[in-house]
């Protein structure tokens, strides 16, 4: 049974704690968009808006719509929600193209002008750079929504947030049961202890998707800022010749990454993308656990677990029985400045977004802040009391800096590479040596 959240119970999360970066990643793709590496923004944007989302007009052609969601446009979802759209424009028609790859292949298709009307902004993207490929948002979408300046860039807001995710442990209770857990664990010893009882059943305790590459950027870029307690610590790395330490949150974040792997705690075949498989693996109790955000729960309880069977805590990343979590958003969405038809696109936008649905099929929280959260699993993560983080905009030179040093941050692969590093003192290292470089050339 869904129980509802109330609003009073979130405003709750949000009013005792800093600002920080959410760690949702989402379906075949990487990271999402409100995490510590992801878009920056500026000040409040402006009120000075040509565009609306006035629905009083008559719109109508075709746009095509770019998704990491490849499993809602392959079940006939993203169709129900065209099929919805139509009801009030029943001239327009909408296209939709998944990308299995999504958090690599848009970037080249933002360059090659083939990036559609409407797309997922690439999470590494500084909004600096925000105006070269999408167009202006108008200012009434973003009323009493979460996150409205971050993607702000000189006065304008240029995405707007699909949904609002915290992160943390997703767990098969029948899997813990079978291994005699009884309880979820409150430190990180009693996380090691419970994946030692889960192999020792013949569970796998943690599906990391190392595979698939895009979930690898929770165990960094998407987590490392609310663990490091601070909203705006990504902002510190800007002045920093040497800002990723072994012992600074990365590195606490990687080695517990690098701990389930050594210790066999994790799938067998590191190599292959095995994300849709994964989720029936979790479902049935053959994995026991996800580090992921809860818009991965409906997704597993879709794959054949019973939602009641799927529960939800903070990841113990230390021994202090006292956590963070982030309470940041999803992937963000915007309208393509190469877009033919830019109204349809605007309103396609606002409508995706407020009056879909997908913000509950994907077990996100509503991105208006007036309205309930629907996703049972959050009353037992608040149950562990963390101290919400919520995100903030970034500063654009922290992205500047990091494509211009060739750290692919909002990928995965970096993570990737130190999980699986023989040295990590050295891989961090090199990291800081091209963050260095890039600096110096950058004039920062």
């Amino acid at each position: 049974m869904v129980k509802k959240i109330s609003l009073a119970v979130i405003s709750l999360f949000m009013a005792s704690t800093l600002l920080s970066a959410c760690g949702g990643g989402n379906n075949n793709n990487s990271a999402s968009s409100a995490d510590s590496s992801g878009n920056a923004g500026t000040a409040s944007a402006s009120t000075d808006t040509a565009a609306s989302t006035d629905t009083s007009k008559t719109l109508s052609g075709k746009i095509k719509v770019l998704t990491h969601r490849t499993d809602l446009v392959n079940d006939g979802t993203m169709d129900k929600y065209a099929a919805k759209f139509k009801e009030k424009y029943p001239d327009a028609e909408i296209e939709f193209e998944g990308l299995t790859n999504y958090a690599t292949d848009i970037k080249v298709r933002l360059t090659t002008g083939e990036a559609g009307d409407v797309n997922m902004i690439p999470s590494a993207m500084a909004t600096s750079e925000m105006p070269k490929y999408y167009e202006a948002l108008p200012d009434d979408m973003f009323d009493n929504v979460y996150f409205a300046d971050y993607d702000a860039y000189e006065g304008k807001r240029y995405g707007i947030v699909t949904g609002v995710n915290t992160q943390g442990i997703v767990y098969n209770k029948q899997a813990f049961q079978k291994a005699g857990i009884d309880k979820t664990p409150a430190t990180l010893d009693e996380l090691y202890a419970d994946a030692q009882k889960l192999k020792d059943a013949g569970i796998i305790p943690l599906y990391m998707n190392y595979g698939a590459q895009w979930p690898m950027g929770n165990w960094g870029e998407n987590s490392y800022t609310y663990v490091a307690g601070d909203a705006k610590w990504t902002d510190t790395l800007i002045s920093k010749d040497d800002p990723f330490q072994v012992d600074g949150p990365w590195g606490k974040l990687i080695n517990i990454a690098r701990t389930f792997v050594e210790k066999g705690w994790v799938e067998k075949d590191l190599s292959t993308n095995n994300w849709e498989m994964s989720k029936g693996e979790v479902a049935s109790g053959k994995a026991a656990m996800y580090f992921l955000g809860n818009w991965v729960i409906p997704q597993v309880a879709a794959a054949g677990a019973s939602s009641d069977d799927i529960g939800f805590f903070p990841l113990p990343y230390d021994n202090s029985g006292k956590y963070n979590a982030p309470l940041g958003g999803d992937y963000f969405i915007g309208v393509s400045k190469d877009s033919k038809n830019k109204e349809l696109a605007i309103a396609w936008v606002n409508f995706f977004v407020k009056e879909s649905g997908y913000d509950t099929d994907s077990g996100f929280m509503p991105i208006d802040k007036t309205k309930e959260p629907q996703v049972a699993q959050l009353a037992e993560f608040k149950a562990s009391n963390p101290t919400f983080i919520e995100a903030v905009a970034v500063d654009p030179r922290f992205n500047e800096i990091a494509n211009k040093a060739e750290i692919a941050l909002g990928t995965g692969s970096v993570d990737q590479d130190l999980v699986t590093a023989k040295d990590l003192n050295k891989a961090f290292d090199d990291l800081n040596k091209k963050w260095a470089k890039a600096r110096k050339e950058l004039g920062y």
